[in-house]
């Protein structure tokens, strides 16, 4: 298959650039993945569209406020430092600019000298390690000075930074937010389980990597990123006990999906695992473990509207994604959702 098959039209405007008021008045589209149906609601309706014994997969990774602006000794140019990778030893794979001026030896300040920094080494493809200094804790230390990595496509300044995360994220670690999971509240999470649907979480650590365009022109082609990502015993158990017994396994975005389907059996089982994951899922793969979807609406051409057309298959979901265009829904990171099913 070609690149270019996952291609749709999307004007501009229709790339929402802050999230809603209330996460869940988002719209949802519904789509049956065997008959290509579709349905239009708001996502505070999602409980009609589960059943008890259902299992909900989410992914409790939280957003490190990654990106430092900082300024460059001696001289006092400006800089900017986007984490990564932590690499152990206060030392992390980072992004920087101006990469001119960010060679290896060169220092950065932040805030008021309380964090400082030393580029370490340049690697293949232009990202630095960079060393880190400080006293205390770097999380706490990144909570003061630094910045939410949002992706290139959001120009506006987000107000809250709380909104670029989901009310249940727990294990920092991400670049970019697992932004299916940004339409829940405590009080619907609450309703559903309330319901009999079963509530599980995974880990995967989003890289900036998810937003890497396809360049390649045949899709089998393109070299995916790696993540890393968990899997508790908990967990594994709630899902295996979900499938035996007849319920659906719905993944909350595609990084739970990428997560379960990374680690399981042939025969859909799944066991407490830990490790980095480089699945590329597109149009005929087989979900070991996966039945249903809420997911939000992709990039054209993205590694992701291939997961999603694996799924429900490409003209189903380009059918849908014209749809949504028509009916204007908001697309991308605090964009609406979908429910595939």
């Amino acid at each position: 298959m070609k690149t270019h098959d996952f291609y749709y039209d999307l004007p501009e405007e229709l790339i929402a650039q802050t999230p809603l008021d209330q996460r869940d008045a988002s719209r949802l589209l519904t789509l049956d993945k065997r008959t290509g149906a579709r349905q239009h609601m708001h996502f505070y309706e999602l409980p009609t569209l589960l059943k008890p014994g259902d299992c909900l997969v989410m992914n409790d990774s939280r957003v490190l406020p990654a990106r430092l602006l900082g300024h460059r000794l001696p001289g006092g140019g400006a800089c900017e430092v986007l984490l990564l990778i932590d690499r152990g030893n206060k030392t992390w794979e980072c992004l920087v600019r101006p990469g001119k001026k960010m060679k290896p030896g060169a220092q950065v300040v932040f805030g008021n000298g309380e964090l400082t920094a030393e580029v370490t080494e340049e690697l293949p493809g232009g990202n630095r390690l960079v060393r880190f200094s400080y006293e205390g804790i770097f999380l706490e230390v990144l909570e003061r000075l630094g910045k939410m990595p949002l992706p290139p496509y959001i120009k506006k300044e987000l107000q809250d930074p709380e909104r670029y995360q989901t009310v249940y994220s727990r294990e920092m670690g991400s670049a970019a937010a697992p932004t299916a999971g940004l339409h829940f509240t405590e009080e619907l999470l609450q309703q559903i389980e309330a319901m009999g649907v079963k509530l599980c979480y995974v880990t995967l650590h989003v890289g900036l990597g998810t937003f890497r365009p396809v360049k390649e022109e045949n899709i089998t082609e393109h070299e995916m990123h790696s993540e890393y990502c968990m899997i508790s015993q908990k967990t594994a158990k709630i899902i295996n006990e979900t499938k035996r017994a007849g319920g659906r396994v719905i993944c909350v975005g595609t990084t739970s999906c990428r997560t379960i389907e990374s680690w399981a059996q042939e025969d859909g089982t799944l066991q407490e695992s830990a490790g980095w994951t480089n699945i590329y899922i597109y149009p005929g793969y087989r979900f070991k473990v996966l039945d249903c979807l809420i997911t939000n609406f992709h990039l054209p051409e993205s590694t992701l509207i291939m997961l999603v057309s694996a799924l429900a298959g490409r003209e189903h979901i380009l059918e849908a994604y014209r749809e949504a265009v028509e009916k204007k829904y908001r697309f991308f990171s605090f964009g609406d959702a979908m429910f595939i099913y």
